[in-house]
This record gives structure tokens, C-alpha cells and sequence, in this order.
């Protein structure tokens, strides 16, 4: 009998455990997309011109046979399976609070029609991960030591032609099939899973090696920017896993693996902590609010806060959609502890923009700048946006590529009567809002 396979997080051909378990049903293969409106509504411009543009690469791959439909999963998978008489759906396991909602309702929804799910976009899927007792890991180290103990399987077996694909030409009730559509701006960085391999084998020759002394640097390119793939499942983590070996640079990196893997297990364990305090003794922390901190957030958004790598980081989001790791850091450290702002207005603002914004790395990764998640920074960790600029872009160049009016600025770190009329003062004191910060986080106590 024929069987549906459901794209979803895992817009590739290769390495694909669900299109695997989809062709040894031994019938035909449909493979389709559900342009869902409420997660198109949730996300920025980039990250839907990433799918849209993954999608069409993924429909070239197939011969054109990929069926996209757009609605209510829970409407429009039930009516694709009855249409071409499926057996089963298979999918990738989704373990969002989002996706296990909507599976939960597309399992009732199918009736006899199996929903199965083999592996997932995790080297180790969440759940599978636990201390002795069964209860799930709070706190990273002890996750990593016993995630690599548990180890993952190498690489799936798999690709275009691993199926007897169904023509979606011949799929009765055509009428719902939709075109893709195009958000209409222009990517950094090329999507899709041949831009994913070919991005990754050209880090493994240049920048693997050095990964673990560069990655901290945004002035250099010692990152892998494989975080959009990963996020569209354009290539799993397995395929990069596999290609790591033992020097300091690749263990460096299959630790950020692993990272991934644990904030998505946290969001499994915790679905509430997607927007609400992991850690719920935050709950009561004083934060600022009305037109003043409204408009201190539209500063700190524009890149015109009077700090030179705060600015930097956030005109690089604005422009491109990406900013580096440990900028991420520097401005979320500004916006909760500088501004006093709740981590949750720069959360969303990241998912506008971020074309990677993934909701367990984003939402746990504020959360350990605000102090409030697991593994946290310390509350009395503020981050100084001056020395920080000066350790990790001691050049500037870095700086001056993002904001152009320091470009003749010899110390951009440093700005005293060099400070060009067209870039503002500093829109606070960060001494004096850093004493603020651990008042109000020593009252919680």
C-alpha cells in the first residue's frame, strides 16, 4: 500500500531515517508539505524565504514530485492519506511544545492510518537522556557525559532514489495543492541541503581545526553558520557528527552539538519554559516597563544604543539575519541587565529575525544570559559591552564593518572626544545599571 511521507523539520533527501521507514512499506511514496498559516505567521521573513527556498530545492531533487498543500495539518494530511489510499504517514519526530500538539492531533485525526515517527533532528532525541532515576538532567555537564555515553547512530542510508515516488499529477482531489510562495528577500547565505553539505565540507577543510580557539571571535570566520540548515533539517547532525574527529576543534564542536540536544530536551522536559522563567524564582524579578522602556527597546533593536559592539551585533541581525554567538550574548546581557528589559521582548525579537531561530536554543539561550534557566550565567555576570569588545574583536574591524561611522575611529572599544557627532552617546551608564541589575537580582533572595 502507498505511504505518506511529511516533510517537516527535515528538508533533505539524505540521511533520513523517516523516508527510509516510509519506502520499506514496499508501495509508492507520497512526499509532501503542509504550509501551515500559523507557523508562517510566527516566523520572520528570512527564516520562511530559508523554507521556501529548501522547499523548491527539495522538489528539484525529487523530479518535481512534492506535493505542497497548505492548511491544517490535521485537515490536510487525513485528506492526502485517504486520497492516494496510504497505509501510513511517516514523519521525523517533532518534540516542540508546537509539533507534539499538532501530531497528537493528526494521530486522531488519521484513525486507522498509522503515524510513524523515526528519529528526529537531534543527535540524541529528547527523553532518551535521563540521570538514574529516570528523571531528566538540569544541568549540562552531567547531560553531556551521559549523552556521549549513549552515543547515536551513524548515518541513515538514503536519498532520492530510495523511493517509488508518487506524481502529485496523479493525487485525486488535486485542488488544494498550492504553489511556494517567496518572501521576497534576499538570503546571507544560499538554503537547501546542497548549500548544507557543501557549506559544511568547506568548514571541515577550513575552519574545523581551529573551531574551538576562533569560535568566540566574531571578527573571524571561525564558525561553522551551519545553524540554519540544522534548524530546516536541510542536514542532520549525524552526517556532521560523523565527520568529527579528536582534536580540540571538532570536540569543540560536537559540545555545541550536544548543547543543541540539551535545550531542545529542557523544552521537552519543560514545555512551559518557552516563554515563561525556567527557573521560577525569576518570576518576581523587577523589570521596567511603559514608554520609557519601549522606546530604550527600539533603541537597543535599531543598533543606536552608543555601544559599538552591542550596535554592531544588532545592525548584523537587521541586515542579514544572523549574528554570531557570542554577540548574541553580549546584547542579550545588555537588553536584561543594562536596560532592565524582560528577556522575553529580545527572545521574540531574535525569532523575527534570526533566519537559524530555533525555539529551545533561542529560548534557553536568553534565558541563560537573564539568569533565569538552567545551567544560567550567574545573576551577578554582567557582561561589560567595552571589555567584551575589546577581548573578542581587539582589532574593531569587526566593529567598523557594522557600523560605518566609527570607521575612522582608531579604538572603537574606547571612544572618547573621537566619538563621531553621527554615533551617539552611550544610552546609559553601564557601571551605574550594572549596580541596578544585582540590587534587584539580590532581592529575589
Amino acid at each position: 500500500m502507498p505511504a505518506v511521507l511529511w516533510f517537516r523539520r527535515d528538508l533533505r533527501l539524505n540521511d533520513l531515517p523517516a523516508l527510509s521507514a516510509a519506502a520499506d512499506v514496499d508501495g509508492e511514496v507520497l512526499a509532501c508539505y503542509v504550509l501551515d498559516p500559523r507557523l508562517q505567521s510566527g516566523a520572520g521573513e528570512r527564516r520562511l524565504q530559508y523554507l521556501y527556498d529548501a522547499l523548491r530545492e527539495l522538489r528539484t531533487g525529487l523530479g518535481g514530485r512534492l506535493l505542497v498543500t497548505r492548511g491544517d495539518p490535521k485537515v490536510r494530511i487525513p485528506a492526502l492519506a485517504k486520497a492516494i489510499g496510504a497505509s501510513s504517514v511517516h514523519v521525523s519526530g517533532d518534540h516542540t511544545p508546537f509539533g507534539r500538539r499538532r501530531d497528537e492531533q493528526v494521530h486522531e485525526a488519521l484513525g486507522e492510518v498509522e503515524l510513524v515517527a523515526t528519529g528526529s533532528p537531534y543527535l540524541v532525541s529528547p527523553g532518551r537522556v535521563s540521570k538514574g532515576d529516570g528523571t531528566p538532567y538540569k544541568v549540562f555537564t552531567p547531560f553531556f557525559e551521559a549523552w556521549r555515553k549513549h552515543g547515536w547512530r551513524p548515518p541513515a542510508e538514503s536519498g532520492k532514489d530510495s523511493a517509488r515516488w508518487i506524481d502529485p499529477a496523479d493525487v485525486p482531489g488535486r485542488a488544494d495543492i498550492t504553489e511556494i510562495p517567496d518572501a521576497g528577500v534576499e538570503l546571507e547565505l544560499p538554503a537547501g541541503e546542497h548549500a548544507a553539505l557543501s557549506h559544511w565540507k568547506r568548514f571541515c577543510r577550513n575552519g574545523l581545526a581551529d573551531y574551538d580557539g576562533d569560535r568566540n571571535r566574531p571578527d573571524l570566520d571561525g564558525t561553522s553558520r551551519m545553524s540554519a540548515h540544522l534548524k530546516f533539517g536541510t542536514i542532520h547532525p549525524r552526517t556532521l557528527a560523523a565527520d568529527l574527529g579528536r582534536g580540540k576543534g571538532p570536540q569543540a564542536y560536537l559540545r555545541e552539538l550536544a548543547f543543541r540536544d540539551f535545550y531542545a530536551s529542557v523544552l521537552h522536559e519543560w514545555p512551559k519554559s518557552g516563554w515563561w522563567n525556567w527557573n521560577s524564582a525569576f518570576d518576581g524579578i523587577e523589570v521596567d516597563d511603559g514608554n520609557d522602556a519601549e522606546q530604550a527597546f527600539e533603541v537597543w533593536k535599531a543598533g543606536r544604543t552608543g555601544f559599538p559592539i552591542v550596535d554592531a551585533g544588532m545592525r548584523q541581525l537587521a541586515e542579514t539575519g544572523f549574528m554570531h554567538n557570542r554577540v548574541r550574548m553580549i546584547v542579550a546581557s545588555f537588553l536584561v541587565k543594562d536596560l532592565h528589559l524582560p528577556w522575553q521582548w529580545g527572545a521574540r525579537w531574535f525569532l523575527d529575525q534570526l533566519v537559524d531561530g530555533d525555539m529551545a536554543n533561542n529560548q534557553h539561550g536568553w534565558q541563560w544570559a537573564a539568569g533565569c534557566g538552567t545551567d544560567a550565567a550567574p545573576y551577578f555576570r554582567v557582561f561589560n559591552p567595552t571589555t567584551q569588545g575589546s577581548k573578542f574583536d581587539p582589532s574593531g574591524d569587526w566593529v567598523r564593518r557594522w557600523v560605518p561611522e566609527l570607521s575612522g575611529v582608531d579604538d572603537v572599544h574606547k571612544l572618547g572626544d573621537d566619538r563621531p557627532d553621527d554615533y551617539p552617546q552611550p544610552m546609559v551608564d553601564h557601571a551605574e545599571e550594572r549596580a541596578v541589575a544585582l540590587r534587584r537580582y539580590g532581592a529575589l533572595k
